[in-house]
This record gives structure tokens, C-alpha cells and sequence, in this order.
């Protein structure tokens, strides 16, 4: 279930508790489950709980994967119900930290935007574009986000047009230019008799809409499971049964890459890949009665990993490290030959 999921489809409190009882079960997903709970309990209008979540990731002795995320959350939540001073103080934090994740910029900036805190919501979007962007020939998917709240705000704030505004132009898609999403008088259409203004308007809101629908809903990946060279190399003399799938850790990467590109040329979307652990993997053979050696429990083994949100989207965005973990640029890499 989705945090998207409408209020009167779903119980955002009963979810929630689902998802802190799977954490338990999955205390290597603690983060990503928790982080959706509290997700839950904020639709729910229990935003106290949600903190409460938030402050137990974030004094968990084990070293969490986002905690700049947490904290942004975690601020922009504590300001919805009257933590004002407490939020600024986390957000002036996660500025200064300055994390290389665009995530975290976005949420602190559009916290700021949603409080009419516009110019400092400027400074912040600004201060992320010119850290992540600078110098980089293509925008990477996830920090579009920050070019477009930037364009935002300029608009509202009656800036004129710059280089990163141009950039924004470049990399948005849909049918209804940036600055027509954007122009601050069209929340006056919308109070407009006459039916053509109305009519345009609703197309824009369909088009906004759709793009945040597209964001949010993104159908389950095709997962194929990846296997880092020491965790293989513990698989295979654990269960040497398993060697008839993995001659070597260099054709499983060549075979990885390879169905990848099938699948995609098949038309099939939303590929992604799962990373596997020997003690993961254990338990999930223990979970299911079977044993480890069992290699038709490798596709189901990967599907129960995607589901608890492990799965990472391929192909890399342009100019990102190779799925591969060895370091290098995809397009240096496996992509070479794309």
C-alpha cells in the first residue's frame, strides 16, 4: 500500500502498524519501512506518532542510510503541528550538512515554500542546484525535482528567467510549459466565469496531476537479483548445488546486464536490480522451508526483496556509477555497449 493512497481506501493508522511490525520482522529494512509508517501516520493526522518514529531511526545505534531524509521529514512534519522553531533548527541543519542526496533539499525547501518562507525556500532550492548540478552535462532524474521548485518559487517570488530556469525548461516533459504551471495568477482562474479560463485551467491541473501520479505510482519493478563478488563467492561454498547458475562472478554480471537489456528491448518497464546477502537469503530459505541450495528460490528470493523496496532502477541515470558496485560510470561499464 502506497502513502499515496487516498483516505477512504485505505486505514493510514492500521498501515502503519503493519509496516512497524514488518520492520521487525526485516531489521535490515528498518529504515525504508519505518520512514513509510510514519508516511501513514501523517496522513492520518498523527503527526506526533510520526515524530516519535522519526526520533527512533534517528537514535538507532545502527548507522541509518539517509539520515539527512529522516531529518527533513522529520522537520517539515514537526512544523505542521506547531514546532516551528524546532523545524528551522533541523532545516538549518540539513542545509549546513549540506547532503549530496537531493531528497533532502526538496523536502526542507518545499517546507519552507508551503509556510510562505519564499525567499529562504529560494536560497535553499539555489544552494541544492548549484551543489548537485554544477558542471553536470544532464540532471539525473531525482534532482529535477529541485530545478522545478526553483522555477516555482521564481515565479511567485517575480524573478526573471536565469541559466538554471532555462535548464528547468530542458529537462520538464509535459505538454504545459514550466511557466504556465507556474504562473501565480492561475489560482485566480479558478474563481474565473468564463468558461474557456476554466476549461485551461483544468487542463493544466490534469497535467500537473499526471506527472505527480506517474511520480508516485510507478508499477512493480522486474527485479533480477545481483550477487557482490564476496557474498557469491560465500553462497557458492555454502551451497555449491547453486554453481550451475553462477559459473563466475563476471558471467553473472554479464548475464545480469544482459537479460536486462532483453527485457527492455522487449518492451517491459520498470526494470530494476535487487542485491542479495548470504544471511538474507538464509533466512528468506528458512521463512519459506526450503533450503538455500534450492536455486528455483533465487527468482522468488529477488521478487520478496524488490517488494520491501530493496530494488534500484535500471538503467543508472546518465553520468551514475555502474549497478555493479566497481565504482566506474554505467556508460564506462556494463552500459559501454548500450
Amino acid at each position: 500500500m502506497r502513502p499515496d493512497t487516498p483516505a477512504e481506501n485505505v486505514d493510514h493508522t492500521a498501515e502503519a502498524a503493519r509496516l512497524e511490525r514488518t520492520a521487525g520482522l526485516y531489521p535490515e529494512d528498518t529504515e525504508a519501512l519505518l520512514l513509510r509508517a510514519a508516511a501513514h501516520l501523517e496522513l492520518a493526522g498523527d503527526r506526533p506518532t510520526a515524530t516519535k518514529l522519526y526520533d527512533r531511526l534517528l537514535s538507532s545505534p545502527e548507522a541509518l542510510d539517509h539520515p539527512h531524509l529522516v531529518r527533513a521529514l522529520k522537520a517539515s512534519n514537526l512544523w505542521e503541528y506547531g514546532h516551528e522553531a524546532e523545524a528551522r533548527a533541523i532545516i538549518d541543519g540539513v542545509r549546513t550538512a549540506a547532503p549530496r542526496d537531493p531528497a533532502p533539499w526538496v523536502i526542507v525547501a518545499e517546507a519552507l515554500e508551503s509556510h510562505d518562507e519564499l525567499e529562504a525556500a529560494h536560497d535553499t532550492f539555489t544552494e541544492a542546484v548549484r551543489l548537485l548540478l554544477t558542471d553536470v552535462p544532464q540532471p539525473p532524474q531525482p534532482t529535477q525535482p529541485l530545478l522545478f521548485g526553483r522555477h516555482r518559487v521564481r515565479r511567485m517570488l517575480g524573478r526573471s528567467h536565469d541559466e538554471w530556469d532555462a535548464l528547468a525548461d530542458t529537462v520538464h516533459s509535459l505538454p504545459v510549459s514550466l511557466d504556465e504551471l507556474h504562473d501565480p495568477k492561475r489560482v485566480w482562474s479558478l474563481g474565473s466565469e468564463n468558461p474557456a479560463e476554466l476549461e485551461a485551467e483544468i487542463l493544466r491541473l490534469r497535467a500537473e496531476l499526471g506527472a505527480y501520479r506517474e511520480a508516485l505510482s510507478r508499477p512493480f519493478p522486474v527485479a533480477i537479483l545481483h550477487w557482490p563478488a564476496t557474498e557469491l563467492t560465500e553462497l557458492l561454498e555454502a551451497y555449491p548445488t547453486l554453481a550451475e547458475e553462477y559459473p563466475s562472478h563476471e558471467e553473472h554480471l554479464t548475464s545480469i546486464e544482459r537479460a536486462l537489456r532483453e527485457l527492455a528491448a522487449s518492451g517491459t518497464p520498470n526494470l530494476g536490480i535487487v542485491t542479495g546477502t548470504v544471511p538474507s537469503y538464509e533466512a528468506f530459505a528458512a521463512s519459506e522451508g526450503s533450503s538455500p541450495g534450492d536455486a528455483t528460490l533465487l527468482p522468488q528470493y529477488a521478487t520478496t526483496l524488490a517488494a520491501r523496496g530493496r530494488a534500484t532502477a535500471w538503467p543508472p541515470q546518465n553520468g551514475s556509477n555502474c549497478w555493479c558496485g566497481s565504482g566506474r560510470r554505467y556508460g564506462e561499464c556494463h552500459g559501454s555497449n548500450a
